[in-house]
């Protein structure tokens, strides 16, 4: 059998107790036509390339999602313990969090509504687009050739109008993946807007979020000497200067090598371990303003309820958070998420997750079959690439798929296997 092939045929049956038996064979033809459509990704043209001889009738890869007798909770947590195992089987699990619109089109697309489109959108004019808004949770991967870190979806959930508001779904996902690592630490990074999970209290979780320049922030009440003054105890100690005063202070600043993206970057911080009594009334929170020392850059103030992290480690965490945007990125442009044209039932958000799923599984089996061995040829325009892009990551599986389906069944008069590898090859890159 082709190389890779049979490490990506074993990555699926993982997953086939999920599934009914006849679920089952949809499922493992949809996850390869998946990554090897191209072009637009809607359900018609994926189950034509899964199952190009009609094995299955087509309406059956259409009810697959609205109507299939499955839940989606059970594949993350599948692939959540593949991808822990794999990649970071020990100490703490970093994760990240973000939302992302998946742009739809139709009157009736069930759980979609009109959005603020943060892509569009700039600090003078908002622009709103109609879709599916997602939160998505992903696992933050060191890949072994180094460089920026992956961004790999293990939960999902769908924000509805008038639903769940975005931190309670963003809690649910962090609990349950909690409780599928009992015995495993957590450390979430979101953006500012996620700042309140610090406040949530969830056991076993780290939050590391941006902190507001202006906000109300407090010293931790000192311990009472046998004080008999009536009333409650303090709950907060003294008024400290808001964060962005705090930046003005000449002497505390110190200098350290950070690790951000994949690159080594000097930076001054600022530490202060406060109370942000708006956000926990009990929690303290180290406060880490990060400075430009080149004055290129405005100043970042971020903060973490892991009163023990150092605050290079802070600011890299935080700048890492970046592989999430990349991860909408490539699931929107190389897998065609916002194209599966399902509109009823849970199809919308099944359609979407599904893409997500495909993605993390594609790097999984990267990391597992290539790991550090280059699968790209180098580009006389592009000679200084060191480190594969999930492009390549899909190329490659696309490569071994394409090959175990042409030349098993080749005869010895049919077309060279130099031509066809050749086709094999336009076929792994295209769009």
């Amino acid at each position: 059998m082709i190389p890779g092939v049979v490490q990506w045929e074993e990555m699926l049956q993982v997953f086939l107790p999920v599934f009914t038996q006849p679920s089952g064979h949809l499922f493992l033809r949809l996850a390869s036509g998946w990554a090897l459509c191209v072009g637009r990704h809607t359900v018609t043209r994926v189950c034509l390339v899964a199952d190009p001889r009609r094995v299955r009738q087509h309406d059956a890869y259409h009810r697959f999602f609205p109507d299939g007798a499955w839940k989606f909770p059970s594949l993350w947590r599948l692939l959540a313990i593949q991808a822990v195992a794999a990649c970071c089987p020990f100490g703490p699990i970093s994760l990240a969090l973000d939302d992302t619109l998946y742009h739809k089109w139709g009157r009736k697309v069930e759980g979609a509504g009109w959005w603020r489109d943060a892509v569009r959108s700039t600090s003078t004019k908002v622009v709103h687009a109609f879709g599916l808004n997602l939160v998505v949770l992903t696992l933050r991967v060191q890949p072994p050739w180094g460089g920026e870190p992956l961004g790999l979806p293990v939960n999902i959930r769908l924000h509805r109008k008038k639903g769940t508001s975005l931190l309670d779904l963003a809690e649910e996902m962090i609990r349950e993946f909690a409780s599928w690592f009992p015995d495993r630490d957590l450390s979430v990074c979101a953006d500012g807007f996620y700042a309140p999970l610090a406040g949530k209290d969830i056991p076993r979780v780290w939050i590391t979020s941006r902190m507001r320049n202006d906000a109300a922030i407090y010293a931790p009440v000192q311990p009472s000497r046998g004080s008999k003054k009536p009333g409650r105890p303090r709950k907060k100690g003294k008024r400290l200067p808001i964060p962005r005063a705090m930046a003005r202070a000449k002497k505390g600043w110190r200098e350290v090598n950070v690790t951000m993206r994949g690159e080594n970057k000097r930076r001054l911080v600022l530490v202060h371990d406060v109370l942000w009594y708006a956000v926990s009334k009990t929690r303290l929170m180290r406060l880490v303003i990060v400075r430009d020392p080149d004055g290129i850059e405005e100043d970042d103030f971020l903060f973490t309820t892991n009163l023990s992290a150092s605050p290079e480690m802070v600011a890299g965490d935080y700048a890492d958070r970046w592989a999430i945007e990349d991860t909408f990125k490539y699931t929107k442009q190389l897998l065609g998420a916002e194209d599966p044209q399902t509109w009823k039932g849970q199809g919308p958000e099944r359609a979407a997750a599904f893409s997500f799923w495909i993605y993390s599984m594609i790097w999984l089996w990267y990391l597992r079959v290539h790991g550090t061995r280059r699968t790209w040829n180098p580009l006389p325009w592009y000679s200084c690439k060191t480190t594969p892009s999930f492009a390549d990551a899909l190329a490659a599986l696309r490569r071994a798929l394409w090959a175990h389906r042409v030349f098993p069944t080749s005869d010895a008069h049919s077309v060279p296997r130099k031509i066809a590898t050749t086709m094999i090859d336009m076929l792994a890159t295209a769009a």
